[in-house]
């Protein structure tokens, strides 16, 4: 049997996440073109941009075929730092210039998370944005030079992850340590028991027949 959640997202963080919650899911990528979505809109918050960019992932997958008798989850995640925006650096040159502005302070990660529920001949839409503290230590340009080098920080909202090497130089975090990963499970599960399924759905083993 198929699973009822749809992951409309690439990111194997995320996928993780669900597989360490035993929640089966199905991925499909939305292939959402961030920048027009952005461009429909006024400037936004840093907040609001995270749970526009999921509502449109999770709407794009909501739309096909394979959605039908589903729900979906769209998730985007968009750090904040004195009030700038930081997404997917790309470029080496610019992961080094914001973790460089990151080295001792305290930036939020927002992650916005956008369940669409298409079960029952309806479609239902809802959201939820998940946002956490998190405090860096202080980073020596060496520090800075030989994680940019690794490659990992520069396809991640921030420029840093808290599951991968990022995480040595982190103190703490302040709220939900999964939604600085991507996803929030708690907020998933808030949205998922909004629509009628609750947790023990997900876990209860499938029934197994036996013939004698």
């Amino acid at each position: 049997m198929r699973p009822v959640l749809i992951l409309a997202s690439q990111s194997p963080a995320r996928a993780a996440l669900l597989t360490r919650a035993h929640l089966p899911y199905d991925t499909v990528v939305s292939r959402v073109d961030e920048n027009a979505a952005l461009a429909e809109h006024g400037p936004l918050s840093p907040s609001d941009t995270a749970l526009l960019l999921a509502r449109a992932k999770a709407d794009a997958v909501a739309s096909l075929e394979v959605a039908e008798d589903r729900v979906v989850l769209g998730c985007d995640s968009v750090f904040e730092l004195n009030g700038e925006s930081y997404g997917k650096p790309y470029t080496a040159d610019l992961a080094v210039e914001r973790i460089t502005a990151m080295s001792g302070q305290k930036g939020t990660l927002h992650t916005g998370h956008w369940l669409v529920d298409r079960r029952n001949g309806e479609t239902h839409g809802e959201g939820e944005v998940s946002s956490a503290d998190v405090y860096f230590s202080h980073l020596s340009r060496e520090d800075i030079d030989d994680y940019v080098a690794t490659g990992e920080p520069l396809q991640v909202a921030g420029s840093f992850t808290l599951d991968g090497r990022g995480s040595m130089f982190i103190d703490r975090v302040s709220g939900d340590p999964n939604a600085v990963i991507g996803l929030s499970i708690s907020t998933l599960r808030r949205l998922l028991a909004a629509r009628g399924i609750t947790a023990s759905q997900w876990w209860r083993p499938t029934p197994q027949v036996t013939t004698s």
